[in-house]
């Protein structure tokens, strides 16, 4: 069984010479069977060894017998020993988890406190090949795609390393006894209350007995293969991501082009943005990657909502990912400015204004520097973003328009529009930075003073 285990190791390059290794021991047969193993490996593979125990306070005295037993265990063999005693039960009801979920949240904070104190480079962790199966088919059962199938990955994030992932059960309760171990026994592994068990002690049973002596190795080669295949469509869809995505800490924009990729690129690209977004893909379910699909087919402006306040819309064919994304403008700050230079530090922009009369006046083709008639000006010279209601009455147009269908118009994006500054003579807009000058203040034939205005800023 050792042969197995340094062949999981090496296969796998689970650790470099010099690591120090924290070591999850909860007393039962398969951690306790892991720590004996790298004990005896320790100096064939040149590594160090810490134990964490966590006290889940789940079963009373049997918990602290549990600590007790593992601190007592790494005495012997000279190992260091922390642990931490903590209520799941009352973690699960604080933050409305299941026990499981708890206890796995509060024993991974455990670990990287302890791998940060001991400056450790891997953690160490007991699942063996009856647990990969158990999570092969509990997936299977819940409707898992590819990655779901590959099951759980010998090392992760090169840090959570699984020796002994490609060892049975059957193994390490033989290993245990050959070498006088004595575990400490967990009875809620035998109560069918909870899935996982019943797939252990009823299920595996029943097909093993009637259809596969050997499904939990069946069952890892499946998911070994599996990972092989999705290992090379996840490269793949990482360069496409980088190909097709325009990424920032707000939002992630999809190009158009990205769509006409093959189904399982573009949803793999998709469930990529979405993790882009919000670091994971909790609560997100193969059904709204469908939805974002299905809304790149229809006219731009498309919006929908998806958990974890996500909002995703059409932008002209694009597809634009955003969190906590308001369309509507709820609150508009207005700045009076005055001739000279304005600074106004929360546009991130500087306003340059000065007057000339015609013959002083040249004039600019920069589209950030515009002229207007000085004395059709009447009220403060404003700078805002839009409001609801806005209109407009665009250079060349007698009749005012919607600044909303101005802006569909130029093709601006939905997400851009409340960030487009405008410059307003008392209540009229006169200019949308960047992109149109009002009729009513424009320079003609008669204009005899003329006043220039010049935006200089980051955002544009």
């Amino acid at each position: 069984m050792i042969k197995t285990v340094l062949n999981t190791i090496n296969e796998n390059n689970m650790f470099t010479s010099g690591d120090k290794v924290i070591v999850a021991v909860s007393g039962g047969p398969d951690s306790l069977c892991l720590l004996h193993i790298l004990y005896k490996l320790k100096e064939r593979l040149n590594i160090s060894l810490y134990v964490a125990h966590v006290n889940h306070c789940l079963r009373g005295n049997e918990s602290d017998e549990d600590e007790k037993f593992v601190k007592e265990f790494c005495k012997k063999i000279n190992v260091e020993f922390r642990s931490i005693k903590v209520d799941i039960n009352k973690v699960a009801s604080k933050y409305n988890l299941s026990c499981e979920t708890a206890g796995r949240k509060i024993r991974y904070e455990f670990f990287e406190e302890l791998k940060s104190q001991f400056g450790a480079q891997k953690i160490a962790i007991a699942h063996n090949a009856n647990d990969q199966a158990e999570t092969v088919l509990m997936r299977i059962m819940r409707g898992t795609g590819l990655d779901g199938l590959t099951g759980i990955k010998p090392v992760r994030d090169d840090i959570f390393v699984r020796p002994l992932i490609n060892t049975t059960r059957n193994e390490i309760e033989k290993y245990c006894e050959e070498n006088g171990l004595k575990p400490r026994i967990d009875k809620t592994n035998y109560e069918t209350i909870y899935s996982r068990n019943k797939i252990r002690l009823e299920l595996i049973p029943y097909m093993e007995k009637n259809f596969n002596k050997d499904v939990i190795r069946s069952l890892n080669r499946l998911a070994q293969t599996i990972r092989v295949d999705n290992d090379y469509l996840n490269r793949i869809c990482k360069e496409k991501f980088k190909k097709y995505c325009d990424i920032t800490p707000e939002k992630v924009i999809i190009s158009k082009e990205a769509f006409l990729e093959d189904k399982s690129i573009i949803s793999r690209i998709l469930r990529l943005a979405l993790e882009k977004i919000l670091g994971n893909l909790h609560n997100l379910e193969k059904i709204h990657i469908m939805d974002i699909i299905q809304i790149q087919t229809h006219s731009t402006g498309k919006q929908i909502m998806l958990p974890n306040h996500v909002t995703v819309f059409n932008d002209y064919g694009n597809i634009v990912i955003t969190r906590n994304n308001k369309t509507n403008v709820e609150h508009v700050n207005s700045y009076v400015l005055h001739e000279g230079y304005n600074n106004i530090p929360e546009y991130h922009c500087k306003v340059k204004i000065k007057s000339y009369n015609c013959k002083q006046c040249i004039k600019s083709k920069d589209k950030f520097t515009q002229y207007f008639d000085m004395d059709k000006i009447n009220g403060d010279i404003v700078l805002r973003t839009r409001c609801e209601g806005d209109r407009f009455v665009p250079l060349g147009m007698k009749g005012s328009k919607k600044l909303k269908d101005l802006f569909i118009d130029l093709k601006i994006s939905k997400n851009e529009r409340n960030n487009i500054p405008l410059i307003c003579f008392g209540k009229n807009i006169a200019w949308v930075v960047g992109y149109r000058i009002s009729d009513i203040f424009k320079v003609d034939k008669s204009t005899k003073n003329i006043l220039a205005i010049s935006f200089e800023s980051e955002e544009i």
